[in-house]
């Protein structure tokens, strides 16, 4: 972990066996960082800072929504900030803060461990570097927690532009009406965007509501601090705005790319169903015409045996056969035109 001191004259590293020395002590804002809250951290920070052993718990295991704690002399927060992974998958990034009068703990994960571990640390990166520069800034712990927060949200909305440039670039192939090999991949990246810009939604909205209720709770701390804590839940709030928005919009393209891929397909349908019509018609026109050539056949067939019948080798018996032709041709005409197969 790494034991800092932010001071009028700047940022002074410590170990931490100086902690309970440094609380005590009137130096400046004491800011302890925990990349990864193992067993011996844990025990740390219930013996140098007395905290509950529900919060502490809490930095150990993974939190899937907001939380916040309020105590007597200090506050505890839990906070996600969204990392996009493979296929879209959003990580939620867990940073767990301890706010007191005059010292910030901040702890990082647990991670996922696909995620990238510095991933984690961007945010108090960030805030340290700037601090170092400007370290009045960080006059007090939660204006320390304010500056990172501050960056956090900044990703956040970055990240909404960036879905935000996506979304066009997905509308624009949608409203071009490009034929496609593979529809169902393409709404694949539509719904990915729509799942990011949702996750994101859901974690402003769950730190909003935290800080929110930070802003009305906390007792022990000067009339500024509401203030800070208000003007968090105003930018989560932002946060949530736009992402709604951009949510609400991706959503439309959704539904008309579908409409038009339902409609692509009831045409097609269609035509198809024409061309089965048309085909069935025309076998019902070689079946009729077939069946109506086949009666000279078997007529002739059947007089054609070498066995005597009346009229044999005799003119009337041609002209039987002739008659009986015509009459079985001619009727199966009409039963086939009422029929409507001719």
């Amino acid at each position: 972990m790494d034991v800092r001191v932010i001071g009028p004259a700047g940022v002074e590293h410590h170990d931490p066996s100086e902690v309970p020395e440094l609380l005590r002590s009137d130096v400046g804002v004491v800011w302890v960082d925990i990349p990864v809250c193992d067993s011996s951290a844990a025990e740390f920070l219930h013996d140098a800072f007395g905290f509950h052993p529900v919060a502490v718990r809490d930095c150990v295991q993974r939190n899937h929504i907001s939380k916040m704690h309020v105590y007597a002399d200090h506050v505890f927060v839990v906070l996600h900030a969204p990392e996009v992974g493979e296929r879209g998958h959003v990580h939620y990034v867990e940073l767990d803060q301890f706010i007191g009068q005059n010292y910030l703990v901040t702890v990082h994960g647990p991670l996922n461990p696909t995620v990238d571990p510095r991933v984690a640390a961007i945010d108090t990166g960030t805030v340290l570097q700037r601090v170092e520069q400007r370290p009045g800034e960080a006059a007090t712990p939660f204006a320390l927690s304010h500056l990172i927060v501050s960056s956090l949200i900044r990703r956040e909305l970055d990240l909404v532009a960036t879905l935000a440039q996506e979304s066009g670039r997905l509308e624009q192939q949608v409203m071009l009406s490009e034929e496609r090999e593979n529809p169902e991949a393409f709404l694949a990246q539509l719904f990915q965007a729509w799942y990011v810009l949702l996750a994101v939604r859901t974690m402003a909205m769950h730190s909003a509501a935290s800080y929110d209720r930070l802003a009305r709770w906390v007792q022990f701390s000067p009339k500024r601090v509401p203030k800070i804590l208000a003007d968090i839940a105003d930018q989560f709030v932002m946060v949530q705005t736009m992402a709604d928005g951009q949510r609400e919009f991706l959503h439309g393209v959704i539904e008309f790319y579908q409409t038009l891929i339902s409609t692509h397909m009831t045409v097609a349908a269609e035509q198809s169903a024409k061309v089965g019509i048309q085909q069935n018609d025309d076998m019902r026109k070689i079946s009729a015409w077939v069946a109506i050539a086949a009666v000279p056949a078997a007529v002739t067939g059947f007089f054609g045996q070498n066995v005597p019948y009346p009229g044999f080798d005799a003119p009337s018996g041609l002209i039987a056969s002739s008659t009986l032709i015509i009459l079985l041709a001619v009727g199966l005409f009409l039963i086939f035109k009422k029929k409507r197969w001719l």
